[in-house]
């Protein structure tokens, strides 16, 4: 597909009609969760809220996905995501390649979270304290594994995404 800078290509059979519906069931689906709220304040009875809520929130937005990608295609799917990537890449991409004490401070950042995981299970009838705040403890864990994989930097996402490839080779 040949794109311009703001403008879509029509050799490929791709019009500005279907990107603009497509990108609109794309970004509805993805807000339908919000209206979980409302559903759930309406006068149903309980069954049918918490099937509609659990559709809202799990189904829904995966099928206007499918939807989506079939009203613009192969090619305006692959335009409308090069646009939403290529803005935010820009914006908070990690580095490529990081310093020796970003890459440690990263990697203690990495594998705290890991360690008090593979802990909890044995020693968590000796911490009171980790009963009582066991959500407390869970999204800490889990902001710091997150925040390390940004911290870590570009290159330790291509040794991480290694782990899944099978024909991937270590080379030092």
């Amino acid at each position: 597909m040949t794109t311009t800078k703001n403008s879509v290509s029509t050799e490929t059979g791709l019009t500005k009609r279907r990107l603009y519906t497509g990108g609109a069931i794309f970004v509805i689906g993805f807000l339908s969760p919000l209206l979980v709220p409302l559903v759930t304040a309406s006068p149903l009875p309980v069954g049918w809220k918490t099937a509609i809520s659990g559709l809202l929130l799990v189904g829904v937005p995966e099928l206007a996905m499918l939807i989506a990608v079939v009203v613009m295609g192969k090619d305006g799917f692959n335009y409308l995501k090069q646009l939403i990537f290529g803005f935010l890449g820009k914006h908070f991409a990690p580095p490529e390649s990081v310093s020796l004490i970003r890459y440690r401070i990263g990697l203690m950042l990495f594998m705290i979270p890991l360690l008090f995981g593979w802990l909890v299970p044995y020693i968590s009838g000796y911490l009171s304290f980790f009963e009582e705040n066991r959500l407390l403890f869970a999204v800490i864990g889990d902001v710091l594994l997150l925040s390390s994989l940004f911290v870590l930097g570009g290159e330790f996402w291509d040794k991480l995404r290694a782990l899944f490839v099978h024909k991937a080779k270590v080379s030092l």
